[in-house]
């Protein structure tokens, strides 16, 4: 049976704190670094519409994510939705790919760190190391990707609560910065700007909607901290979809912003696409200073998100003796996973070193391990759905199944998008080496599996008998 909590962890995050971890892991720095090459690709209305499509997805995932998280409402989210269903084996699958998108946006936020110092301080670096894609790497721009990365990590580490109240007060920061760009361009933007609103026809959109599951990932840390919320199991299931609601429109908004503040010409020459039409709507470049602030802070919340989310994937798979027990150490005074913080850390001061074509060889391959995990989340909504249809779901998505065969469907979509042949298939060497290298570890792991036993559960914990989400 499902246990109820985790006698380890602290129960302190409010409704407030949970929405922004998920909006805030949502948003990140891509709006700040990747928005020309959004328009560029598919146009002004294209990149909206690839964007909408994206949130179509995450929305029916997240439905799905919603009940299942209300069912089993333990650390590590996905893999027991997998493992109470289908075994360990596929619990397993689903954690692993995930692990790999949490992981990449870790790295990748690592990478951009330095990029923004870079935007601000064009001449700082010194220190050439190698060169990799054609982009030189310098020691002091690797540098503040690391030093930031120590500094996340041990915030981390010191607790959730830190965690939480860093993810409120920069996400509120963010969302102000956000909200200016868009007034600025509402005002003193060109409609002339977002011509061509189509541009590079299916493979345009493509190109744009591949990088959407990555960019919109971060709902789905809400299941991973599910024993350190204090609030009901019903809410839980409504602020999930509330936070993809809210990223869905945020990336339209910023979309439609840059492509009214800079025409096409700019867009081809900017190295901060919504920096720059920050300074050209308000007319001064003070303004683009302050949205490289939000930016910033956009980093920081989506960085801080995903090192709570895959610490507790990982807390989780040790737990279970998927992993070695190593990273399911509780720290004794601090109550975080920190052996598992400590080994995501590591991993994110490495990423700097190769340099800042990183940060589309991360959204890519971390984006194609995502929707792996989608669609196999989407198999445990339907095989609930089928075999234990009156189990009791604090949060029920629909009273038919038709938002599980959704979510599998466009998964499905989703995953062929990327495959070689796609307009939109991942580069080799660099994007396959990453995919490819994170399954070969995996699969040592996975066979040391002795088996597939799928645990008896005897379903979901009512509202009334789940005090401690209530208290």
């Amino acid at each position: 049976m499902i246990q109820k909590n985790h006698k380890d962890f602290n129960r302190v995050l409010t409704r407030i704190d949970v929405l922004v971890l998920a909006f805030g892991a949502m948003i990140g720095w891509g709006w700040v670094v990747l928005t020309n090459e959004w328009i560029l690709s598919a146009g002004s209305f294209g990149a909206m519409l690839a964007f909408l499509l994206g949130g179509i997805l995450v929305v029916f995932v997240g439905l799905t994510y919603a009940e299942l998280t209300t069912v089993f409402p333990k650390t590590g989210g996905a893999y027991f939705f997998l493992k109470e269903t289908l075994g360990k084996r596929f619990a397993f699958i689903v954690s692993w790919a995930l692990l790999l998108g949490y992981i990449s946006v870790v790295a990748f936020e690592a990478v951009a760190l330095p990029t923004v110092v870079e935007y601000i301080f064009p001449d700082y670096q010194f220190g050439y190391m190698w060169t990799l894609a054609g982009w030189d790497v310098y020691i002091s721009w690797a540098a503040v990707g690391i030093i930031g990365s120590i500094v996340i990590t041990f915030i981390n580490w010191i607790g959730v609560k830190q965690a939480a109240f860093l993810q409120l007060t920069l996400t509120i920061l963010l969302v102000a910065v956000g909200l200016l760009l868009a007034f600025g361009s509402f005002i003193g933007g060109n409609a002339e700007n977002m011509k061509p609103f189509l541009a590079g026809g299916i493979g345009g959109l493509m190109t744009v909607l591949i990088m959407t599951p990555f960019l919109f990932v971060g709902f789905d840390v809400i299941p991973q901290v599910a024993e350190e919320m204090n609030i009901p199991m019903k809410a839980i299931g409504k602020i999930l979809i509330l936070s993809v609601g809210f990223a869905a429109m945020w990336y339209i908004l910023i979309i439609l912003s840059v492509s009214l503040g800079l025409s096409p010409d700019q867009l081809e020459n900017t190295k901060l696409a919504t920096a720059d039409a920050m300074a050209v709507v308000f007319g001064s470049p003070i303004f683009a200073k302050i949205l490289i602030l939000g930016g910033i802070a956009g980093i920081i919340t989506s960085w801080n998100a995903f090192i709570i989310g895959a610490s507790r994937i990982m807390f989780a798979m040790a737990e279970e003796g998927v992993l070695p027990k190593w990273f399911g150490k509780i720290h004794p005074k601090y109550k975080t996973p920190g052996n598992a913080i400590l080994f995501i850390g590591f991993l994110s001061t490495l990423s700097p070193l190769l340099g800042r074509p990183a940060l589309v060889w991360f959204v890519d391959a971390g984006g194609l391990a995502i929707v792996v995990a989608y669609f196999f989340v989407a198999c445990a909504f339907l095989y609930l759905r089928k075999t234990q249809p009156d189990l009791h779901r604090p949060f029920q998505a629909g009273k038919s199944s038709i938002v599980g065969w959704v979510a599998l469907l466009l998964s499905i979509g989703f995953i062929l998008l990327y495959m070689p042949g796609m307009p939109s298939a991942l580069v080799w060497p660099y994007e396959w080496a990453i995919t490819l290298i994170w399954w070969i570890i995996g699969f040592y792991f996975l066979f040391k599996i002795p088996d597939n036993i799928k645990t008896d559960y005897k379903g979901a914990i009512s509202d009334e008998q789940s005090t401690p989400f209530n208290q």
